[in-house]
């Protein structure tokens, strides 16, 4: 069970919008999940941009969220970075505005968020960090690159079963105009419905 405000969100989702391209592109991820899936094993998903501050994040919380929804276990999602920086606080806002419940658990200039979709399941925490992290999976995990540079820039990623780019347009394009609320709320729309239509085709 979600929050009443996610479900809100996710009715606004239509798959019929993802072009056959992005499907492609997705097409990996489904196919890794799946597999996992039949074989009754974990599913990890290192979700990896290159400052670890708004697309792996989004990513990270709107995969978790969606495979509560569609009640696949045994799901663990993640996100990194090349390198440390901060969760941009408009990401933070947008996920709230889409009806998480979102609170700073520890200030500073690496923040930490919780990230919450549900009244019953776990937090999603949510904070700065390179993808070889201690709070990430070291092995048996699947390597998602969430933007161009950090797929071209990071041509091996260790421990990684499989690799599989799915990249976003940078929201951060935004930053400091008018247009930033929108353009931020538009991508996360856009990476939430992508990944939601992932889980919603595992079998299960």
């Amino acid at each position: 069970m979600l929050y009443p405000e996610i479900d809100n969100t996710i009715s606004s989702f239509d798959f019929k919008q993802i072009s056959e391209d992005r499907r492609s592109l997705l097409q990996p991820l489904i196919d890794y999940i799946q597999y996992k899936a039949d074989s009754k094993l974990d599913i990890r998903l290192n979700l990896i941009c290159t400052h670890n501050s708004r697309r792996s994040h989004l990513s990270q919380v709107w995969a978790q969220t969606a495979a509560a929804y569609y009640g696949l276990k045994n799901v663990s999602c993640y996100s990194g970075g090349t390198e440390v920086t901060a969760l941009f606080p408009m990401a933070a806002e947008i996920l709230e505005y889409s009806g998480f419940k979102v609170k700073i658990i520890s200030k500073g200039t690496n923040p930490v968020y919780s990230i919450k979709f549900s009244p019953n399941e776990l937090s999603v925490i949510g904070f700065s960090k390179t993808y070889n992290d201690n709070f990430n999976p070291e092995s048996e995990f699947a390597a998602i690159m969430t933007c161009s540079q950090a797929d071209s820039g990071c041509p091996f990623i260790a421990g990684a079963e499989k690799r599989i780019p799915i990249t976003f347009e940078d929201p951060k394009i935004s930053d400091g105009t008018p247009q930033q609320k929108e353009i931020y709320l538009e991508r996360s729309l856009q990476i939430g419905t992508e990944m939601f239509y992932v889980f919603s085709q595992i079998k299960i």
